[in-house]
């Protein structure tokens, strides 16, 4: 199927790198011709999780002769045909490595000609097959939008739309029962919905509304092996994984790091498909944006980036991931903070554990930080508030100028707790991972981390909710492009 907008990935990102292949004497070659194309450069590509990776390049010659050759046989997997304009059609590589294919440039489906690939060629024929359904499909809609428009009965159009899903529904299950164990029916199997029963009735006499969802969940990956390498060279593979942890799994750190570690589980029995889901869940966890969910990333360095388990990474990357796990994991949502005791402007030390508000703001800023300018007035103004119900605050300059700190803190009437750790002695900074100013953590009366590296509104929900005071928005101010110090 050609495909416009190909998005060619030339260097294999760490992920990626050294697939496991089978050594194979023979290794493979592939005979394509294009009707239509010459003398011009084209390449053999994979999937592989959500990106496409070069494999190999060869020359058309003048009559659209193209060769694919190599001495290892290629991993299993769904490989794609790239023209110059990076449109491409598919071809699928399973045992038989050696096969042409012919066709025209501009319509390669419907004018493929397959030999020695029986795979290949029930594959275009179910395409073909898909193309024409297709259009009487377009065809259908059309129709029935008609009739929507004029108020008339769709019913008939309806079912004859429904006859054709489940004549492609048919289509794929019976190729499944006859050739149970090919790639092509993986594939199809592994695309497959769920299809749910009804749902039971409850002793009140009422259909039990969580039953579809928790029935789906369940099953979701009934029909995709989740070990089996050659899918995970298909566009299936990385969809369902990324659909099932973003639509079907509470986004609570408990219930995910349960997940992980059963679809980690899944997945072990192959080291591809294991390095790409331990891979795939580590990064997405570690780059999260909701609060908290770092706690699955450390769940996930912890468990699976030890040397005998991620071999796909080199020691200086697997330490770097490991120290990025050994930092977070102490400043995880419910960890009791560890104490600082750092100097205040008359030079005496102040620790944060002799504070005995119920809650505890620490304010990390920089004097010369253009967003603390703005930041710590709204701090400021919150404290004035809510310090006599509960709230002190615990500010940690990060620089090391001592007077324009002191100055700042005159000048602006910060009477909170004022810190500094002037001669860095100290390694707050590493510790509670301060990479920018401001960042606002809230600590509760057992100095417990109840969130962290928070905007002043978000601070200002969660302490109002807190302390029963009512929310006020603060008015928006315009964006500017001012950098974090």
């Amino acid at each position: 199927m050609l495909k416009k907008h190909l998005r060619l990935i030339l260097i294999y990102a760490v992920v990626a790198v050294a697939f496991t292949k089978s050594v194979h004497a023979q290794g493979y070659e592939i005979k394509i011709k294009v009707n239509g194309l010459k003398d011009t450069l084209c390449y053999l590509a994979n999937y592989y999780g959500d990106k496409q990776y070069i494999k190999d390049s060869a020359m058309a010659n003048s009559t659209g002769n193209i060769t694919f050759k190599g001495k290892e046989a290629l991993a299993g997997g769904i490989y794609l045909f790239v023209f110059p304009n990076k449109t491409y059609f598919e071809i699928l590589v399973e045992n038989s490595q050696f096969f042409s294919l012919e066709c025209d440039q501009f319509d390669a489906i419907n004018t493929m000609k397959v030999k020695g690939s029986q795979e290949n060629l029930d594959f275009y024929n179910y395409l073909k097959f898909i193309n024409g359904k297709s259009r009487e499909m377009e065809s259908l809609n059309a129709e029935k939008e008609k009739l929507t428009a004029e108020k008339q009965s769709t019913d008939e159009i309806i079912k004859q739309i429904k006859a054709i899903d489940s004549s492609v529904i048919d289509y794929k299950n019976s190729y499944i029962l006859s050739h149970p164990k090919s790639f092509l029916a993986a594939i199809y199997n592994a695309s497959k919905d769920v299809s749910i029963p009804d749902a039971p009735i409850l002793p009140n006499g009422a259909k039990d509304s969580t039953f579809q969802f928790n029935y789906y969940k369940a099953h979701y990956f009934d029909n995709l092996d989740l070990s089996d390498e050659r899918i995970l060279r298909t566009p299936i593979y990385h969809n369902k994984l990324s659909y099932y942890f973003k639509n079907l799994v509470i986004p609570s750190p408990d219930s995910l790091i349960l997940e992980c570690d059963k679809i980690v589980g899944k997945a072990r029995p192959n080291k591809e498909t294991f390095k790409y889901v331990v891979w795939y869940l580590t990064n997405t966890y570690e780059t999260s944006q909701i609060m908290g969910l770092d706690a699955v990333f450390v769940s996930m360095v912890t468990k699976y980036y030890t040397k005998d388990q991620a071999t796909w990474v080199d020691d200086a990357t697997l330490y770097k991931i490991q120290d990025r796990a050994s930092v977070l994991g102490p400043i995880l949502l419910g960890k009791q903070a560890k104490n600082l005791v750092l100097a205040d402007t008359s030079g005496n030390y102040q620790s944060m554990y002799n504070i005995n508000s119920p809650f505890t703001v620490l304010l990390f800023w920089d004097p010369d930080c253009g967003h603390c300018k703005k930041t710590v007035p709204k701090v400021k103004a919150f404290y004035e508030k809510a310090k006599n119900k509960g709230l002190q605050v615990y500010a940690i300059n990060t620089a090391v100028e001592e007077q324009k700190w002191k100055d700042y803190v005159k000048e602006n009437k910060l009477d909170w707790i004022n810190v500094a750790d002037l001669k860095t002695q100290n390694n707050f900074r590493h510790e509670f991972d301060i990479l920018t100013t401001p960042q606002i953590f809230i600590l509760d009366k057992n100095k417990k981390i109840l969130a962290k590296k928070i905007d002043e509104e978000t601070m200002e929900k969660i302490l109002c909710r807190e302390l029963g005071i009512e929310f006020i928005p603060q008015p928006k101010e315009k964006e500017d492009k001012e950098e974090h110090h």
